[in-house]
């Protein structure tokens, strides 16, 4: 079920504690015909809870604060990139060539968001850099989806091809997916127990102390170091100078982190950030498997030069499987995994109220990291955690809390519940969950974390900076 049982005990909680979440529903969040909000509860309340019990377990509670999963604060949180606005000005989330496409059997998505991405694809095309829409939707109309498929990927773009929930399910990299847990867990050395300082002051904050090298891109592992710096941590994202982010992509996901850049090819950074890594307490890559291992970043590797190290890797499809060195995004997972042909039709495909397997597995990500500390308060070890967005995927659509079931079917019925939820009002606006902030970058308006336990902060520290702009060391 894609409840929160089901999230916390993929990140090995202690079931009782379930009983310390509680829910306000509110009609209109979040609906879909596959049980979005349910998932988006699930995911927002393990890891409030994680950060509830790491809390507790800093402070000498005598027992764990209370979490409370607003629909209304989770739904505005989960399209958080729809919502930002800067000095006024409403981003652009996608970008002209990423899309749906009609083909000469069915439908294909691409995504061409970044320069790189869209050279690629219109290279592949063997269309010229000033192609169209038009020009491109042409092309596309003559040739089957998964010759696209095939094509685009070959050539390191990224396209994929409408696929049914059953049609996925077939697939081998389908297969791959569901028979592995929502949350890998491993455990590497034995390192000895994590000791971390005890906490005092108002408002809580578990992750305080903690340092956080954010080696991610786009939304789910930003959405999860995000969290991580609500909760305290001293989160310094690295990115390479060659590889550009977008700016209103970094203003949203950029809250409460610092943003600096190292090029790992040349050897004075990478002195720098072995630097960093030398003091670091947790590791968060999101980037194609495989693709970081040639600077020696591979969950092995770290924890020699890092003993007692969490490494938290992201992905869109595993690193396992055919597609195990494939790139990929939201958009893109849910055309593959079926979810786009169940919200529409193979006739016109559509998709979730949110980029919700992005913001989902962020959120559980963040959770991961949070028991891995608690775990490590107790046991110790160094811990590799592994998360992919076809993962959560297949945890929406088959119902499977461990393990995917039968495609298409417990999504119909399964609507799972804490164990106290609450009816409050519905929801219709979101302005109860957006404040104003100024920032370097400007005036903001953002959304609130739904990350919420007694005691716990309500907002960031620090609001998001320039990308790339803050110095390359430990606050």
């Amino acid at each position: 079920m894609t409840d929160i049982k089901a999230a916390w005990a993929a990140m090995g909680g202690d079931p009782a504690l379930v009983s310390r979440v509680s829910t306000v529903a509110r009609q209109g969040a979040l609906e879909a015909r596959l049980p979005v909000r349910e998932l988006a509860r699930a995911c927002v309340g393990a890891c409030a809870l994680a950060a509830a019990e790491l809390g507790a377990r800093r402070a000498g509670l005598s027992g764990v604060p209370g979490v409370r999963v607003d629909d209304g604060a989770v739904a505005t949180a989960f399209v958080s990139e729809r919502h930002l606005l800067i000095d006024g000005r409403a981003p652009v989330t996608f970008a002209p060539l990423s899309r749906f496409w009609r083909t000469a059997d069915g439908w294909v998505r691409t995504h061409a968001n970044y320069p790189h991405h869209r050279a690629r694809l219109l290279g592949a095309l063997k269309l010229p850099e000033d192609a169209s829409v038009e020009d491109v939707a042409g092309v596309l109309a003559e040739r089957s989806a998964l010759e696209v498929e095939t094509t685009v990927y070959g050539a390191g773009g990224l396209a994929v091809a409408l696929r049914t929930a059953e049609e996925w399910a077939a697939h081998p990299q389908g297969v791959a997916v569901a028979g592995r847990p929502l949350v890998e867990r491993e455990r590497l050395d034995t390192a000895r127990a994590r000791v971390l300082p005890p906490l005092d002051g108002d408002p809580l904050l578990p992750a305080s102390g903690l340092r956080v090298l954010d080696l991610t891109r786009v939304i789910a592992g930003p959405v999860a170091t995000r969290t991580l710096a609500l909760l305290g941590a001293d989160v310094l994202r690295v990115d390479a100078p060659q590889l550009p982010e977008a700016p209103d992509a970094h203003a949203d996901t950029g809250c409460g982190k610092r943003s600096t850049r190292l090029d790992l090819g040349t050897a004075a950074d990478r002195r720098t950030f072995e630097e960093l890594l030398a003091r670091a307490d947790v590791v968060v890559t999101g980037y194609r498997p495989g693709a970081l291992d040639r600077f020696g970043l591979s969950p092995e590797d770290l924890i020699v030069r890092r003993s007692g190290l969490i490494v938290a890797q992201l992905s869109a499809w595993g690193a396992y499987g055919p597609w195990g060195d494939r790139r990929g995004f939201d958009s893109l997972a849910q055309v593959a995994t079926g979810i786009a042909a169940i919200e529409g039709s193979l006739e016109r495909p559509g998709a979730l109220p949110a980029q919700a397997l992005d913001h989902g597995t962020g959120y559980l990500l963040a959770a991961a990291v949070l028991r891995a500390l608690t775990e490590q308060m107790e046991q110790g070890y160094s811990l590799a955690l592994r998360l992919a967005l076809a993962r959560t995927a297949a945890w929406l659509t088959t119902g499977g809390g461990e393990r995917g079931g039968a495609a298409g079917t417990a999504y119909e019925s399964e609507r799972g519940r804490t164990a106290h939820e609450s009816r409050g009002t519905a929801y219709n606006q979101p302005d109860a969950w957006l404040v104003e902030t100024d920032s370097g970058i400007g005036r903001l308006r953002h959304a609130l974390s739904p990350v919420s336990f007694a005691g716990g902060p309500a907002n960031w520290a620090r609001p998001p900076g320039r990308w790339g702009t803050d110095p390359a060391r430990w606050a």
